[in-house]
């Protein structure tokens, strides 16, 4: 309940400095002419697609090391309509990602997709403040493990799989590079669609019950659903020429099952445009399940599922270099 009362005061003084800055002249949010020619109907898309590769060989090298090479395949599409007061921004992104080590067969080291929609609309052009209905879904496409054991996977497509859904309000209709999302009704579902997962409660969902022999008397839920408050911001910057940053903070807790325990999502990445096609990325994904224990064991006895040691921070690292091509302008380039 703590971190809950934090972030409610953090929010309050976000919400705070809005006010404050929407109480200025009108003046700083008129847009100028030449940007609400902007507001004409149409659908702007972009597409990418990249591979990022790592490689490191050593050949007689007397401090000694593995030889290993990794990559991965990423791609970006967004589609974003405008129309009067009504916006309609959708965006898809995934990865996958591989590792070979010396010795070792190919692990997996990243594997993504998501899919994101926002709804707006306002009602006073001239405020930054709108009304929004968000939808996002993510999962993964292969089986995961907790190398080196390569038997008894941990995560498989839509086991998990995530979606949101809520409305609420948002801040940063005519900042480009700010916003702020708070949605005091979000449900959020999760998918574990693999029975031995939902079986042993995986990621949240109610564990199978067992008889003292063993059989099961009733199946894992492989849905579970949760309705809660959901906060978001998300800032992008060009900090030097040629380096973007994006960061993106999720932040929700649910109003029946563990009100207060808030779960955390934040990503944040440096992308370095070394020339037209050339790119190198840094990424850092921070995430807090509540939901996700960290060690679980059964009972042998009575087959119930007990908590050795309960969730712990999950922090990811990316580093890559490669080509990314830009799929929307190169079409334009040829026609």
């Amino acid at each position: 309940m703590t971190s809950f009362i934090k972030i409610s005061i953090a929010l309050a003084a976000l919400l705070l400095a809005c006010y404050i800055a929407e109480a200025q002249p009108d003046s700083l949010y008129i847009l100028p002419e030449k940007e609400k020619k902007l507001d004409t109907l149409k659908w702007k898309l972009k597409e990418e697609v990249g591979l990022y590769l790592n490689q490191v060989s050593f050949t007689n090298w007397n401090a000694g090391g593995s030889n290993s090479i990794s990559a991965i395949v990423s791609g970006k599409a967004s589609a974003k309509y405008k129309a009067d007061n009504i916006f309609w921004n959708t965006a898809l992104l995934t990865r996958y990602g591989i590792n070979k080590q010396e010795g070792q067969g190919l692990r997996k080291t990243e594997d993504v997709l998501s899919i994101i929609s926002n709804f707006g609309y306002d009602t006073n052009e001239k405020s930054n403040w709108f009304y929004s209905a968000r939808f996002s879904f993510n999962t993964q496409y292969a089986h995961g493990f907790n190398y080196p054991d390569r038997d008894t996977p941990i995560s498989k497509f839509m086991a998990p799989g995530y979606l949101f859904l809520g409305t609420g309000l948002e801040y940063g209709r005519h900042i480009e590079k700010f916003s702020i999302y708070a949605s005091p009704f979000t449900l959020k579902t999760t998918f574990v669609l693999d029975d031995d997962l939902a079986n042993a409660g995986a990621f949240g969902v109610d564990p199978a019950i067992y008889d003292m022999d063993g059989n099961i008397l009733r199946p894992g839920k492989k849905i579970r659903r949760e309705l809660g408050i959901l906060l978001t911001n998300e800032y992008e910057n060009t900090i030097l020429e040629n380096v973007k940053m994006n960061s993106l903070l999720r932040l929700y807790t649910d109003y029946i099952n563990s009100f207060g325990n808030v779960d955390v999502e934040w990503e944040v990445t440096f992308d370095f445009k070394v020339n037209k096609y050339v790119n190198a990325i840094l990424g850092s994904h921070i995430r807090y399940d509540n939901d996700i224990k960290s060690e679980v064991e059964k009972n042998e006895m009575t087959n119930e599922r007990i908590i050795i040691e309960g969730p712990k921070i999950q922090w990811k690292q990316l580093l890559g270099i490669g080509v990314v091509v830009d799929l929307t302008s190169l079409t334009k380039e040829v026609n």
